[in-house]
C-alpha cells in the first residue's frame, strides 16, 4: 500500500472531526473522497500532509515510512504533493517560473556546484525549462508562460497549481476541489487531464471534489466520509447505489431517480 491510515483520529475541544478512519490506498489508483460539508475530507488531507497532527493511537505510513505526526517538509520531501482549496501561487512571477518552483523542490545541485559549475547549473536549467513547457503543453497554458500568474483567470490558475504540483514529480497527488469555480468546458478539460495522469506520469491520485461527476468519471474508487468516519467506499456505482451515501447528503432515502439527479452521473 502507498498510503495507509490506522485509527486515524482528530479532535478539536470536544468535537471529533476524524474518528477512527482507517484507510488503505494502492498505488496506480485514482482514489475520490466525497462527503457533505463537515465531513472529515480536508481534516483528513491535512493530517495525511502534516498540517494537523493527529490524537494519540492514530498511524500514518506513507511508502512503507511512518509519517504519523510529521512535519510536512519531511512528507513531502518523501514524495507526497498537495493542493488547496485556496489557490497559493507567486502572483507577480510568471505562469513558467511558478512551474519551475515546483521542480526546484527535488534539484540535486548544491550551493558549491553551482558556485564551480555554471555551465552545467545552466545546462540543467535549459533541461527544466523544456520539461516544465512540456508540462505546461500538457495543461494547456503554454501559450501563457511568459504571463503573470496574476494575469490568469481563475480556472486557468487552478490549472496552473494543479502544473506546479505535478512538477515535484511525487508518488502521490492529493488534490483538494480542483474543479472549484471552473465552467463546465474546463471540468471536463480538467477530467481528461486527471485521467492521463496516471499513465503518462505515474502518479497516484486522491481527489476531494463536491462536483460528484469528477469523482464518479475518474476514479477507481471512492471513499465516502461523514461526521468523521468512513461509512463507504468501494467503486463508483456501487458509491452511487448506497443509499447511505445520499443519506448523508441529504438527510432522506430517495429513489433511483432521485439518486441520479443528485449524483448528476
Amino acid at each position: 500500500m502507498l498510503l495507509k491510515t490506522n485509527q486515524l483520529t482528530k479532535s478539536f475541544g470536544g468535537l471529533k472531526a476524524m474518528n477512527k478512519v482507517n484507510f488503505e490506498l494502492p498505488k496506480n489508483e485514482i482514489r475520490g473522497i466525497i462527503g457533505p460539508n463537515g465531513s472529515g475530507k480536508s481534516t483528513f488531507f491535512n493530517l495525511v500532509s502534516g498540517i494537523y497532527d493527529a490524537d494519540p493511537g492514530s498511524y500514518i505510513e506513507f511508502d512503507g515510512n511512518d509519517i504519523t505526526n510529521a512535519p510536512a517538509h519531511k512528507i513531502a520531501s518523501l514524495g507526497l504533493s498537495r493542493t488547496f482549496q485556496l489557490l497559493r501561487l507567486y502572483q507577480d512571477m510568471t505562469v513558467l517560473n511558478n512551474v519551475m518552483s515546483g521542480y526546484h523542490t527535488r534539484i540535486p545541485y548544491r550551493f558549491f556546484d553551482a558556485v564551480i559549475g555554471r555551465k552545467k547549473i545552466w545546462d540543467q536549467e535549459k533541461m527544466i525549462k523544456e520539461e516544465m513547457m512540456d508540462l505546461l503543453s500538457f495543461v494547456g497554458l503554454a501559450d501563457y508562460a511568459e504571463l503573470n500568474a496574476n494575469e490568469l483567470s481563475g480556472g486557468q490558475r487552478r490549472l496552473l497549481v494543479l502544473a506546479r504540483a505535478i512538477a515535484m514529480k511525487p508518488k502521490l497527488l492529493m488534490l483538494d476541489e480542483p474543479a472549484a469555480g471552473l465552467s463546465p468546458v474546463n471540468v471536463d478539460n480538467l477530467m481528461k487531464i486527471i485521467m492521463q495522469l496516471k499513465d503518462k506520469y505515474g502518479l497516484t491520485l486522491i481527489i476531494i471534489e463536491h462536483i460528484l461527476k469528477v469523482v464518479m468519471d475518474t476514479c477507481n474508487t471512492v471513499t465516502v466520509f461523514d461526521h468523521g468516519q468512513k461509512i463507504a467506499e468501494g467503486t463508483p456505482q456501487q458509491v452511487k447505489d448506497d443509499n447511505a451515501v445520499i443519506e448523508a447528503y441529504l438527510g432522506k432515502k430517495m429513489n433511483d431517480e432521485e439518486m441520479r439527479k443528485v449524483l448528476a452521473v
